[in-house]
């Protein structure tokens, strides 16, 4: 909206003070400041709110249109950008919350739920992303002395290599400097990028009913070609070279093309394999390149072969944390920001799009940042 129509509709809004009546006035206002609302839907919309409060019929009649005119500039500035309104609170950092449990150690559960993604997510409530949220929770585990054993409760399908990398690599560090012991357990799904997180672990249980496995790398892209032809779009590159916009969603992908992509792919596959091997010393190579096809286990068939250690709920992750440790009673706790509330060990969990209903949630546009093929340790059927 212009400086120009911001007056008009001032004007308007000021002008229709005077009237007498709630009726005219409410409907003078209405219909001069449609240019500035707009047409169509959002106007219909915008109408119908301010028709909606039906608390206006126990205010005296000037107040009536002085409320609804009121209403209408709040429409137009939102609208216009220029009225914004913080509702919700910065979140702050994390902190404890017990869940269950006593004595003087602790165990402390964390959480991994959703595909992921070092992305940050937009929204009327701003999450931070799943790597900075996870470094920041080991950061603070890694100072409290009475942090005895950990256990991290997976429910992701995977999400993009780096991101899953790194978030092996934190937790791997922290066990290691730390010098406790850390637990995976499983959830509904930890396939993919989920498992390869899991192997910084000493040790892998799974709940009865867990989808894993879906060892592997996939790269995702777009062919917009075709489309863009139909409409009548031609895109054009000026490149410094002829590979330089290699996997470009304008243009079909050459053989030569393919064969490059395809070799960066097996590079990511070797290194997830040897992630396996180093978390699963009981397998051979060979063993882990057999079952490392990309194919999904169900608890029984993991346990089976190897991949994972127990099968058992998460109160038996806990207990064998506790076992690892040492401890014959410990508090149960997890980390929480301001405003979540967390009163037992499945807290938080359904409250995020987790496993492959995450996909759903899925932002092509982000996990194919314009076109820009990823590569991704990713369950995606």
């Amino acid at each position: 909206m212009n400086s120009r129509s911001l007056k008009k509709s001032a004007s308007v809004v000021l002008a229709s003070f005077r009237s007498s009546t709630y009726p005219r006035g409410y409907a003078s206002a209405l219909h001069s400041l449609r240019p500035c609302l707009g047409r169509g839907a959002s106007w219909r919309a915008g109408v119908g709110r301010v028709r909606s409060l039906a608390f206006l019929s126990l205010l005296p009649v000037r107040c009536r249109a002085i409320v609804v005119q009121l209403c209408l500039i709040a429409i137009i500035g939102l609208q216009s950008g220029c009225i914004t309104l913080n509702l919700i609170e910065p979140a702050g950092p994390v902190k404890e919350a017990q869940l269950s449990g006593t004595g003087d150690g602790k165990v402390l559960l964390l959480d991994l739920s959703g595909v992921i993604s070092s992305q940050d997510k937009e929204g009327l409530i701003p999450q931070t992303n799943m790597v900075a949220m996870f470094k920041e929770e080991l950061t603070k585990a890694a100072k409290d002395g009475k942090i005895k054993a950990v256990v991290v409760r997976i429910n992701s399908p995977g999400g993009t290599v780096t991101a899953s990398d790194i978030l092996y690599h934190e937790l791997r560090e922290f066990k290691l400097k730390k010098k406790v012991p850390v637990i995976a357990s499983m959830m509904d799904v930890a396939a993919s990028g989920g498992y390869y997180v899991a192997m910084a672990s000493d040790s892998v249980m799974v709940h009865p009913s867990t989808v894993t496995g879906s060892i592997g790398v996939i790269m995702l892209t777009v062919n917009a070609r075709g489309l863009l032809e139909k409409v009548g779009v031609e895109a054009n590159a000026i490149t410094s070279g002829p590979r330089k916009d290699m996997g470009s969603p304008f243009r079909v992908m050459t053989a030569e093309e393919r064969g490059i992509f395809q070799s960066v792919i097996d590079s990511f596959y070797q290194r997830f394999l040897a992630v396996v091997q180093e978390g699963r010393p009981n397998l051979s190579a060979e063993q882990i390149k057999k079952l490392a096809d990309g194919r999904i286990y169900s608890g029984d068939q993991a346990k089976a072969t190897g991949l994972i250690d127990e099968i058992g709920y998460l109160d038996d992750a806990i207990e064998m944390a506790k076992k690892k440790a040492g401890l014959t009673e410990a508090r149960v706790v997890t980390y929480g920001r301001r405003g979540e509330y967390q009163n037992n060990i499945y807290s938080r969990l359904f409250g995020t799009s987790s496993g492959i209903t995450g996909l759903a949630n899925l932002d092509l546009l982000t996990m194919v940042r314009g076109g820009t093929p990823q590569f991704m340790y990713l369950w995606m059927p």
